[in-house]
């Protein structure tokens, strides 16, 4: 599954999943491009990755066109190709019963989990159809497959999100590039960990209870790692994952077993 030669620009890649795939894909022999909005943030881990020659921070919002559509743009710069995109940046944002949610936050969800891809992936399409031969992953959830109250806002992007990675596959897939979508589970990475007292809250239950329920929803009865959420994207980019596209893969421990 070497990924030697390969290009690969990551949105919100400095914490998290996304800083996970870009590790193993550095470990794969994977050149990286990673954006997140934290300049500070993104200087220091491309110090600790310890891979100065195969990697790059490109700041930028995810939640901005021009952002987005320039860090594609400024990969291929850099590094002369893009192979693979993953479309990592997004979340939740604020949790509200959909009576509650406003207009400006169901927009912003949107923006930062749909938008993002779209606008991303289309840029990343004119880079990869000369070439016969790209990668798009995007960064779903167990939430693009099922509901949750006060997931609401989150829920419908993550759906569609999904519907769009379907679409997407059907048209480019004949010109050498897969489009496929992962769908984690609970990952106690650091945003969770930051943000998750709140998603309990609004769920009306304690950080430990939301993760204990999560995780007996499961069949494994844990939540999921970065590892091997990473794990999966490595072979999605990878020329052994050239036949599978248009997927909805979960990485959830059976929550979600389609």
């Amino acid at each position: 599954m070497s990924l030697e030669g390969k290009v690969a620009a990551i949105t919100g890649g400095t914490a998290g999943i996304g800083r996970g795939i870009a590790e193993a894909y550095l470990a794969e022999g994977a050149t990286v491009a990673l954006m997140a909005r934290n300049p500070q943030k993104g200087a220091a881990t491309i110090q600790q990755l310890g891979a100065p020659d195969r990697s790059v921070f490109i700041s930028g919002d995810a939640m901005v066109q021009s952002d987005v559509e320039g860090f594609i743009d400024s990969t291929v710069e850099k590094f002369g190709k893009l192979d693979i995109l993953v479309n990592n940046a997004g979340g939740a944002g604020d949790l509200q019963p959909a009576i509650d949610l406003s207009d400006q936050t169901f927009d912003e969800t949107m923006k930062w989990n749909v938008y993002s891809t779209f606008w991303a992936s289309r840029r990343a399409l004119k880079v990869m159809l000369p070439n016969k031969w790209g990668r798009i992953i995007n960064i779903s959830s167990t939430e693009g497959k099922i509901g949750k109250p006060v997931f609401t806002a989150y829920t419908a992007a993550k759906h569609a999100v999904n519907g769009m990675t379907k679409s997407m596959a059907q048209e480019v897939g004949a010109d050498g590039i897969t489009v496929n979508a992962i769908c984690p589970g609970l990952v106690i990475t650091d945003i969770v960990k930051d943000n998750g007292p709140a998603t309990a809250q609004a769920m009306g239950m304690s950080f430990d209870e939301m993760v204990t329920l999560f995780s007996q929803e499961s069949a494994l009865k844990r939540p999921n790692t970065v590892e091997e959420v990473a794990a999966l994207a490595v072979l999605l980019a990878s020329e052994l994952g050239g036949g599978i596209t248009g997927g909805t893969l979960s990485v959830d421990g059976g929550t979600a077993p389609y």
